[in-house]
Formats: C-alpha cells, structure tokens, sequence
C-alpha cells in the first residue's frame, strides 16, 4: 500500500498528478481536515503538503497525532508554526530555489511594466486614444534603466536572481542583507539607507516576525516621489494601508505587487491606480517551477518515508 499523505491546503489536482503517482493522497481541499475525514483517519497521518503561506497551527498539528513530516510545496513556510512543530518533533521540509528564476523574472516583469507604464500604455492603444492623437500625461517619457538604482530587499536566490537580471539592464545594483555577501553590488546597512538610494526597491525578503510591515510609511517616504516598490516576496512585508496611503498622496511613483496581505483579495483601493500593476502571485507558477517544487516534495516525502533525513529541510 502507498503511504498515506494528507494534503493540507487547497491546490489544483493538476499539481498533485504526479504526487499522487507515488502516494496514497488524502485531499482536504484547503478545508480544515477534521470537517473533511474522521479522527480515525487522520490519526495514522504521518506526512502532509502545504502551501507555505497557509497558517498551520498547533491546533492543526493536533489533529492528526502520529504527524511527523510537514512539507511545504514551495520555498516558503512563513504559515507554519515552526516552534510548535518543534515542540513536536515534526520535521519541516520545503522547495528551496525551486522556483526562484520563475520569481525573479516576474520581479523584473513587474519593474518594466510599472516603470514604463506598460499598461496605460496598452489602455492608450486600444482605447483609440493613440490614433486619435488624443493627449495623455501618461504617455510622457519616463526615465530609462540605465543607470537606474535598483535596491533589493533580501539577498537569498530569489534576491540574486533579480539583482543579476536588474544588472543587464545596466542599472546599479544595491542590497540590504541580515549580512554581507561576497557579490558585486553595494551593501547598505539598513532598508532606511537602501530606500533612501535607490529608485526602484525590490522586495524578495522572507517572511516572519521581523520582517512584518517593514516597508511601512517611514520606507516608503524615503524611497520618494520617484520611487517604485515591486513585491514578489509575502503581503505582510508591506504596510498595505501605507502604501495605498502613498500611491494616494504621491509619495512614490508606483508599484507592482504580485501578493497582498490578504490573498486573494487586493483592495479596491489598489486596483484604481493606474500607476499600479497587480498580478495574483504568480511568480513561481511556472510548468518548469512546478516540476521542480514537486520534485522537491517527492524527494523529502520519499526520504522521510525511507527514515531518511530531508533533504530539502527546513533550518
């Protein structure tokens, strides 16, 4: 018999295909799993899939009493209660790097688009607007990428990888890091000074305790009227009530965001600003980031049921 795995979160069954290939699935369907299977059955659950991002509690962990292994499909595990999961010995394992090309290149995207003002621009063309050689303060030129300070906010593979990317569009590339690295960009001390730098902050930080709402009003002052903010990490890095404060008042230039506080729900606010570009965290759903992550699930899963350590585990 395949060993039984419980899958926590709600993700399309096309994912799970090849998952589902090697193992016994028991879908909850992003429910909570006592409304979906009895005590009995999750009492021999000794493996489950999450989505990094979903908070999993103690009170969840509770539930299935033989758990042992939560496996995150993805590079985050921001919603896991890790000390609760310590506390019960359960070992957490996750997708680093799986999709960190895939999320640099939306970074990128959402830098272009924003900066130059790719979707007004698309609005202008089909409207008429363009071959009605009709006026719109919109369309007047905007500064180019060379040049162009790009600071990035969390210097992991994901920040690498968008440093690395911002860097062939000639731009100059600084970062703020828990500690330096041995790369040829400049290292700022502090987001303060890294906002107060650059033109464009990029946010690949990783989520927690002590990176909520760090991009609040005092960041976004710094970064100015002709800054822009793009965020591919987690809603929560982000003060989202200062940043439409922001766009609202002119105190920076714009923003591309592909998460939010609370997903999958952007405010209204944010959608009416057409110096805004949005998209609904996509930035590692990719076909090759996909087999990569799933890649990564199956290794941890099949090594934890060999009574392997994890591979992919989270430290």
């Amino acid at each position: 018999m395949p060993n039984k795995v419980l899958i926590y979160s709600r993700f399309p069954k096309a994912m799970m295909v090849r998952i589902g290939e090697r193992f016994e699935l028991m879908d909850a369907a992003g429910k909570p799993p006592g409304e979906v299977f009895t005590a009995e059955q999750l009492s021999d659950i000794r493996a489950m899939i999450t989505a990094g991002g979903t908070p999993l509690p103690a009170v969840m962990m509770d539930m299935m009493p033989s758990l042992q292994a939560i496996v995150c499909y993805g590079t985050g595990y921001d919603g896991v209660d890790l000390a609760a999961a310590a506390q019960r010995k359960i070992t957490v394992g996750h997708s680093p790097a799986a999709n960190a090309s895939a999320v640099a290149d939306l970074a990128v995207t959402l830098m272009l688009a924003v900066t130059r003002r790719i979707l007004p621009a698309d609005n202008y063309v089909r409207s008429g607007n363009w071959s009605g050689a009709k006026p719109s303060p919109l369309m007047r030129p905007q500064p180019g990428n060379p040049g162009r300070r790009v600071g990035v906010y969390g210097l992991g593979e994901i920040g690498r990888k968008i440093a690395a990317r911002a860097a062939a569009f000639e731009a100059e590339i600084g970062y703020f890091s828990r500690s330096k690295h041995d790369v040829p960009y400049q290292y700022f001390p502090s987001l303060e000074a890294l906002a107060e730098w650059c033109s464009v902050l990029m946010i690949a930080v990783r989520a927690g305790t002590d990176t909520t709402h760090a991009v609040d009003a005092r960041i976004l002052k710094k970064l100015g009227k002709d800054g822009y903010v793009v965020n591919i990490s987690r809603g929560s890095v982000i003060d989202q009530q200062a940043l439409i404060a922001a766009l609202a008042d002119e105190t920076i230039a714009g923003a591309g965001l592909d998460v939010y506080e609370k997903e999958p729900h952007a405010p209204d606010a944010l959608t009416a600003f057409p110096n805004v570009v949005l998209t609904p965290h996509i930035g590692g759903h990719t076909l090759d980031s996909h087999v990569a992550m799933q890649d990564c699930v199956m290794a941890n899963l099949e090594a934890f049921f060999a009574g392997q350590p994890l591979p992919y585990v989270v430290r």
